[in-house]
């Protein structure tokens, strides 16, 4: 298995990822009833891990929380009744085929469904993909959509992965939003310089600074440890070329959710050239309960890094409400619930009910 600094073939990398558990628990030294666990969460949402991302999982380790993040198991079946499979209301944003406008003077292109790494916490892993952009005629309507609202300013490349896209396709779809006279910036959502750095070679980065408009790269790291000597050198190269960098987390419990780590998250990042900007509480899509990290504790983790960071370092904490005209902060969202303070016992109850008539 080469290793990360001989890897220069972004396709080949991926097309190496580890794609099923008895291979995963072999190269990670689990334990095998790992692959008996979480062969039904697999077969509902696929495994997929490229060789940059195993490279920074301790072995043997069954908590690691680069592994807990791209590990299927058997707590994604259980059912919750507060989780379901579009927990932020795409499919009501979405305007035509992979075009959604849920903000003003912001739309988001679908432009792929394909990521590197599959999060099994991801709010889209439920999405019906095939109505994404990944046909020209899709993409051309959803072009001209965007060219026949002047209110749109900003256009927002998301999936699946945007820098999934060979070359060509990002490089069309690039000149294509530069041609669009009333848009002022271009931002991609990618995971792509974390999971798959050899992605970040000399061509992706001439498409990412040669046009008309600004690109605003904003990646998605959730722990410290994501941030290996490849990835690092991404990010490194990225600033260089004068990409605005911003990073956001999702708040996990099990991977990320104490002040210690986030502090050092965004210490790390700000190191190479990436400001933090989001930490987004979870969203309750289906199979991501076991993630859920409870309100009470969301604040307390979060008063207490406040105190740590300064306020350039300190992320906007949100969620993301179906309907909402902006990210909801944290304060808002606590005094939703308290507003709502018996939401939670309800819940519960209905958990349990589910459970007992699936194992009827």
């Amino acid at each position: 298995m080469p290793k990360e600094a001989e890897r220069g073939d972004w396709r080949a990398d991926l097309r190496a990822s580890i794609r099923d558990l008895p291979t995963l628990c072999r190269r990670l030294d689990l334990d095998p009833t790992q692959i008996a666990a979480g062969k039904r969460a697999a077969a509902s949402f696929a495994l997929c891990a490229p060789h940059a991302w195993m490279e920074l999982i301790e072995p043997g380790n069954p908590d690691d929380p680069l592994l807990r993040q791209i590990l299927p198991t058997t707590e994604e079946t259980r059912i919750q009744a507060t989780f379901g499979p579009d927990p932020v209301g795409d499919r009501h944003a979405e305007q035509t085929p992979g075009l959604l406008c849920k903000y003003p003077g912001r739309a988001l292109l679908l432009v792929t469904g394909a990521c590197a790494l599959h999060c099994r916490y991801c709010f889209r892993r439920c999405f019906p993909f095939a109505t994404s952009l990944n046909h020209r005629d899709r993409a051309l309507s959803a072009i001209r959509a965007i060219a026949a609202r002047p209110d749109i300013n900003e256009v927002i490349l998301s999936g699946g992965d945007p820098l999934l896209l060979n070359d060509h396709s990002l490089d069309w779809l690039l000149r294509a939003l530069d041609g669009i006279g009333h848009l002022k910036r271009i931002r991609l959502h990618s995971r792509i310089p974390i999971a798959l750095p050899s992605r970040v070679d000399d061509n992706l980065r001439a498409l990412l600074t040669g046009g008309r408009l600004p690109r605003v790269l904003v990646v998605q790291t959730n722990h410290p440890h994501e941030l290996g000597e490849a990835a690092s050198a991404a990010l490194t190269r990225l600033r260089a070329d004068g990409i605005t960098l911003l990073n956001q987390s999702v708040l996990l419990h099990g991977v990320n959710a104490s002040p210690e780590i986030l502090q050092t998250l965004s210490e790390r990042l700000f190191a190479l050239g990436v400001l933090p900007y989001y930490l987004h509480l979870l969203d309750r899509v289906t199979g991501s309960a076991h993630f859920a990290v409870p309100l009470a504790t969301c604040v307390k983790v979060v008063e207490q890094l406040r105190a740590r960071l300064p306020g350039y370092l300190m992320p906007r904490v949100v969620a993301e409400q179906p309907g909402a005209s902006s990210k909801t902060p944290l304060e808002h969202v606590q005094r939703q619930q308290q507003e709502r303070p018996d939401q939670g016992s309800r819940s519960r109850a209905r958990n349990r009910l589910a459970n007992r008539r699936a194992r009827v």
